[in-house]
């Protein structure tokens, strides 16, 4: 009978890269001689190397969501001038930090004249909320509604809303801005239908829903289109002066 040879077995670095254990890989060896210097039990020395995997995957995966949201990281809250907002808007805002508005699936409309920061304060949230690992997609309307238009030109107009609808947060930047036609406008409310109540919408719009006809092009659809952004939201009045003009004329003094 011919006795089979035992198989060598893997080394723990090969180990480590099957379970995808990439960053255990990277440090167990140093941190091992760290625990041995200190005396750190096995429990100790194994818990820390959790630890920075841990760490390390979150970080990651924090990264790979900004990525995709394709918010302008430049627009972060520590960036935002939030002293220039009156106390209750304030309050509005950090009160939505927590993300707990996405269970409610409720929406964030925020309104104001052209330069009040309503598209920075809103990407600024949306980044808050992709630190506590939320998922978040960003884009301007009239590039969303293109994008629709060619889904719907494709028949695949169902698959892209589906595709939309895996992200927890869609924030919608100048809705209005640009008047839409009538095709448009059907793909931009189709899209606000398929999200009623399944995940949060945060809009920014310069116009107050009495002129959102000019959007939707009909009574009956603006309506049924507010009444779904309404329902279950939270509106921010951003009624003040232009931050990029205020900002030009600080520039212009300090020149002076």
């Amino acid at each position: 009978m011919v006795s089979k040879k035992k198989q060598p077995s893997p080394c723990l670095d090969d180990l480590l890269t099957e379970l995808r254990l990439s960053t255990i890989r990277q440090h167990y060896a140093d941190d091992a001689q760290q625990a041995a210097t200190e005396t750190l039990s096995y429990q100790a020395y194994l818990q820390g190397l959790v630890e920075r995997e841990v760490e390390s995957r979150k970080h990651n995966r924090i990264s790979r969501l900004l990525r995709q949201s394709r918010l302008p990281l430049e627009k972060s809250l520590s960036a935002f001038e939030l002293t220039r907002l009156p106390n209750k808007i304030v309050q509005q805002i950090r009160s939505l930090l927590d993300g707990q508005f996405l269970a409610r699936t409720e929406n964030i409309l925020a309104f104001g004249n052209p330069g009040s920061g309503k598209t920075h304060l809103l990407c600024a949230i949306g980044q808050e909320l992709i630190q506590l690992g939320h998922t978040v997609y960003f884009s301007t309307c009239s590039l969303l509604v293109q994008d629709l238009l060619r889904a719907k030109r494709d028949l695949v107009l169902d698959k892209a809303l589906k595709k939309l609808s895996k992200y927890e947060v869609l924030i919608i930047d100048d809705i209005g801005y640009v008047q839409q036609n009538r095709a448009e406008m059907e793909v931009l409310f189709s899209l606000l239908a398929y999200r009623y109540e399944r995940g949060s919408v945060m809009i920014t719009s310069n116009l107050p829903f009495s002129q959102w006809e000019s959007i939707f092009k009909d009574p009956m659809t603006t309506a049924a289109a507010i009444d779904r952004l309404v329902h279950h939201s939270v509106i921010l009045e951003l009624n003040m002066k232009s931050y990029r003009i205020e900002e030009a004329k600080k520039q212009k003094r300090k020149v002076r």
